[in-house]
């Protein structure tokens, strides 16, 4: 089928969010596809149906796309659930060549012929003759002798002696394939010239390179790119470590970020520089140079990274990057949860695209993930402040509430400029013994909610005077209230 065509897939199971380990090995296959002007095939490997839902399938083409895999550029979305019938017929093939036999061994049963509950299978029913039939599964037989060595782009020839391996299981009692059998089967009659997929599938592939031999097939190449950890070193988890695509797009991080980031974890690119555009990548990538020490995916890198692209985007950019995090519509991730954008806190008509066109160029130095710029900006669509009460406590001390007060005075006449607004605040501190930063801490805190954020004249410059004056109010009669009651 591939008649000397380089072809490689990526066969993710739609059992819960897009993992961005899979997400890197997407891309490495992607690339291999690009680089040899080969194909990439897209095998939805769906046969856990107590675990499979449509939206995860969507998910999976959803974050492809995200990634610059896009549909139209590929074959598929194949789906393995589709072909049982031809995982069958492999299965029976492989019994009437007498390259497989049925079994009805329990693990109770070998646990007490071997006397050991741990011991893999002793190949009891080997030569017992048994047909299918129920509670009988289908084991292939491997061989007794000799050595099974993999021939692995990346690590080099891994030798696996064949006493070691054990008769393993192909199908099921009912005759459905097992993964070992569909996944040689779908690569052998697709064509798949190259497998490219996680280190965590080294283990399983001397039993395949042994059912791809005995398909009468030559095996694919092999490359196990090296397995993601966290900063334990330990592998990254779901059930432990934050490692769903859908999460960090909903967070804000850019495709062109996750991408150039993930193309790092086993592989570099040519030079000292790390944040590279994607075209270099695509031109420089060689599958041969990936590494195949474990990975570790460094959030605090990606969020740097991240911040880098985000301030090398034009301010039209930006602002058009924000939209989603700004507008009540549901953000990119299907099936919600993990990856659905919260809508912001503000009413719809409360926003207005002109002030945070104002806003925009000050917040996109300040922030790293696209979801910051709620806080940042939150202030100028709010109908009313909403007050970080840990700020408010640091910041309304000594003269806050005197200092307010004169403040609101102050700035019902002054012009309504950022150098005016500075210019007279360093004055009332002065008059408070106050250096302009303690002085502007309690006008920050009384006007945006927060102790940090946006450069406070050019905040109060957009949210303009009328509102500015109505919240140092509201500050003043707060920190009364409290005192009368203290």
């Amino acid at each position: 089928m591939s008649s000397g065509r380089v072809r490689v897939r990526f066969a993710p199971s739609p059992t819960g969010m897009f993992h961005v380990g899979g997400a890197r090995s997407a891309l490495f296959n992607w690339l291999v596809a690009r680089g040899s002007g080969g194909d990439f095939v897209l095998r939805v490997e769906d046969t856990d149906a107590s675990r499979n839902r449509p939206e995860w399938t969507a998910g999976i083409i959803s974050a492809l796309d995200w990634l610059g895999i896009s549909p139209g550029g590929y074959e598929g979305p194949l789906f393995q659930s589709e072909r049982a019938e031809r995982h069958r017929e492999a299965a029976a093939g492989l019994f009437t060549a007498g390259q497989a036999y049925h079994c009805d061994c329990t693990r109770d049963l070998l646990a007490e012929r071997t006397g050991n509950a741990q011991r893999g299978y002793d190949g009891f029913c080997r030569d017992r003759g048994l047909g299918p039939g129920p509670g009988r599964a289908l084991r292939f037989r491997t061989p007794d002798e000799g050595t099974t060595v993999v021939v692995d782009v990346i690590r080099g020839t891994p030798e696996f002696p064949n006493d070691t391996i054990e008769d393993f299981v192909i199908a099921r009692a009912d005759g459905s394939a097992v993964f070992l059998l569909a996944n040689v089967v779908d690569d052998l009659d697709m064509g798949i010239t190259h497998v490219i997929r996680g280190e965590e599938h080294l283990p399983n592939t001397p039993k395949q390179q042994l059912l791809w031999a005995a398909l009468g097939a030559t095996p694919p190449v092999w490359a196990h790119v090296p397995v993601i950890v966290n900063e334990k070193r330990q592998k990254l988890s779901k059930r432990r470590d934050k490692v769903a695509l859908e999460s960090y797009r909903a967070e804000g991080y850019l495709s062109a970020a996750m991408k150039n980031y993930l193309m790092l974890l086993g592989w570099a690119p040519p030079g000292d520089e790390e944040i590279v555009p994607f075209a270099t990548i695509e031109s420089t990538f060689r599958l041969e140079d990936v590494k195949p020490s474990p990975a570790f995916f460094d959030e605090k890198k990606l969020r740097a990274f991240n911040g880098e692209y985000i301030r090398a985007m034009s301010v039209e950019e930006f602002m058009a990057a924000c939209e989603p995090w700004l507008t009540p519509a549901a953000g990119p991730g299907p099936g919600g949860g993990e990856g659905e954008i919260a809508a912001p806190p503000w009413p719809a008509e409360g926003f207005s695209p002109e002030v945070f066109a104002a806003l925009a160029p000050l917040a996109q130095t300040r922030v790293s993930v696209l979801s910051e710029i709620v806080p940042m900006v939150d202030f100028a669509f709010l109908p009313s402040v909403s007050i970080d009460e840990a700020s408010w406590t640091k910041a309304m001390k000594g003269p806050a509430r005197e200092l307010l007060r004169d403040v609101a005075a102050g700035y019902e006449s002054v012009a309504w400029d950022e150098d005016s607004l500075r210019e007279a605040l360093v004055g009332i501190g002065e008059g408070y013994g106050l250096k302009l930063g303690k002085a502007q801490a309690p006008v920050r805190v009384a006007v945006t909610g927060r102790g940090v954020g946006l450069p406070l004249f050019e905040s109060m410059t957009v949210l303009g005077r009328e509102k500015t004056l109505a919240r140092l109010r509201q500050a003043v009669d707060r920190l009364g209230t409290a005192v009368s009651t203290a």
